[in-house]
């Protein structure tokens, strides 16, 4: 049974369970939500994706999250926390926030609301010193958000990503230190 973890105004973020990968397949699988992320993926690459938060979460407490709203019960995206693990990232280990928001809840600020109680969470329960957020250049909206949300672009950490496509490419990151959010706060 899933754990609810993080609760926002309109959304309670809740471990994954292993029931979630065929909604997560139907609702966030689309050719516009997995545009910047390689397309839209397999099952079983969903299923294989969940098992690895799942064990993520059991060692370190920590992981991607499902994010239901409250109002209706309907699964609207994931975002959590990872450990940098690309092949390429020159910050392999650090904690890496991420989120996915399903196409007919776009621009009703569940990104960011999703986001900020992460963050939060990565801070005050996890102690982490900085949190990084990774996207391709061509992820505009990603990289906005990340930007009204206080973090700055690290071009020195910039890396080209072989999972992605040419035009998705090079990844572009950004950081936010504990300091700089609790100042923010």
């Amino acid at each position: 049974m899933p754990d609810i973890v993080l609760e926002t105004a309109r959304l309670v973020l809740r471990t994954i369970a292993e029931s979630d990968a065929a909604e997560q397949a139907r609702v966030l699988n689309t050719p516009a939500v997995m545009r910047h992320l390689g397309g839209p993926k397999e099952l079983h690459e969903i299923e294989a994706r969940h098992a690895k938060a799942m064990a993520l979460h059991a060692q370190e407490g920590f992981s991607f999250l499902m994010a239901i709203e409250k109002e209706t019960g309907e699964l609207v995206g994931h975002c959590g926390l990872k450990r940098v693990d690309a092949e390429d990232a020159k910050n392999p280990g650090d904690l890496e926030i991420g989120w996915l928001v399903r196409e007919d809840r776009w621009r009703r600020g569940y990104a960011r609301e999703a986001v900020e109680a992460v963050i939060d969470w990565a801070f005050t329960r996890h102690g982490a010193s900085h949190v990084v957020a990774l996207t391709s250049l061509a992820n505009e909206p990603s990289w906005r958000l990340m930007e009204r949300l206080g973090m700055r672009r690290r071009e020195d950490l910039d890396f080209a990503d072989p999972r992605f496509a040419p035009e998705d490419n090079p990844t572009i990151l950004y950081d936010l230190t504990r300091e700089e959010w609790c100042a923010r706060a």
